[in-house]
């Protein structure tokens, strides 16, 4: 049976400061964030999560939609509406580059429309990633002009490419094709012209420039990079090749996260979706939930970015939200207050 759970791939760090002072930043390992204030503490972990309780979250939207009064997203409770929120961002992105292919051709330096898809998952065995793919890809959503479009499917290596070939052995025969990324380099031309989109699935950075070629050859078509194997903090020591990986729009993505104070634990996620196929102005949000009774199991929006937060912004953020809310600033707080009622002075 599939899991309905998430793998996340993290960067790890230790931080640990008097509170509210600046913060000293050390990279340790294991995957999680500390904050410490003398007999207070919090700890902030960023690991494969239970699905969150869908009753207590806000309703699933299909096209990820934010709430008019407080413009919150709606990220998923299970993997199956993971699933569906990808699959719904994709086929409304890729609608209209799959029905202007001739029209990129005709204007001169014109940029590869190129898509980033991250559904993590705790099983990340190759049954389960060719799995992942074959509900994703396999019902052949995505459409150009009413008609369902031909795939190429890349996939990291040859044995996760056997396992793919089993997953989609169902789909009308043509209407995916298959290759590694070994392989890929040097597939036929036919194979190339015939498909209209191609699909990097799990790959490891050593195929990055693997990548790059087929990308290359593929021109003006669509790719999609889905579910790479590394993180988003390695990128940045990709050399030459970060400049090509960060060419890859992300419009669907999610990290789960675990807030754990001295007396409470809370949940939360860092997501973006692309609703309607509109790419410009989408924000990434990181969100915590409530920790009032009335409110509890709510997420709660603590922070925007317009691009991809590092773990370091994260952690700031959470790091103030664990400051405002801890135990002993609040004391401060009402020692201030109440020393502000008598003298009438902050």
């Amino acid at each position: 049976m599939a899991s309905n759970s998430f793998k996340l791939h993290v960067q790890t760090i230790h931080l640990s400061s008097p509170l509210p002072f600046p913060l000293s930043k050390t990279l340790l390992q294991p995957r999680s964030i500390s904050f410490a204030n003398l007999r207070s503490s919090a700890h902030i972990s960023f690991f494969p999560t239970k699905p969150l309780n869908p009753s207590k979250l806000p309703s699933f939207s299909l096209h990820c939609s934010l709430s008019s009064s407080a413009s919150s997203p709606t990220p998923p409770t299970s993997k199956q509406e993971a699933v569906l929120q990808a699959k719904t961002s994709l086929s409304t992105t890729l609608q209209k580059p799959l029905n202007n292919t001739f029209l990129i051709r005709k204007l001169k330096k014109q940029s590869q429309p190129r898509y980033r898809v991250e559904i993590p998952v705790v099983d990340d065995s190759l049954d389960s990633i060719a799995q992942l793919a074959f509900e994703v890809f396999g019902d052949r959503s995505v459409k150009r002009k009413g008609s369902p479009v031909r795939i190429l499917l890349v996939w990291g290596n040859p044995t996760l490419k056997e396992r793919g070939v089993k997953a989609f052995e169902s789909l009308p025969l043509g209407s995916v094709a298959h290759t590694d990324l070994a392989s890929g380099i040097n597939v036929d031309d036919r194979i190339l012209n015939s498909a209209d989109l191609a699909v990097f699935l799990a790959p490891e950075d050593s195929g990055l420039a693997a990548m790059e070629v087929i990308s290359e050859r593929l021109y003006p078509k669509p790719v999609v990079l889905f579910n790479p194997k590394w993180g988003f903090e390695e990128e940045s020591g990709f050399g030459e090749m970060s400049g090509f990986v960060g060419s890859f729009e992300v419009i669907y993505a999610f990290l789960g996260l675990e807030v754990r104070g001295i007396l409470s634990r809370r949940k939360g996620v860092i997501f973006k979706c692309v609703r309607d196929g509109v790419l410009s102005g989408e924000k990434w949000y990181v969100l915590v939930e409530e920790e009032e009774e009335e409110e509890e199991g709510k997420l709660k929006v603590v922070s925007r970015f317009k691009s991809r937060p590092s773990i370091t912004e994260v952690e700031s953020v959470l790091y103030n939200m664990m400051a405002v809310n801890s135990p002993i600033t609040k004391s401060a707080k009402f020692l201030r207050d109440f020393v502000s009622n008598i003298t009438g002075k902050k």
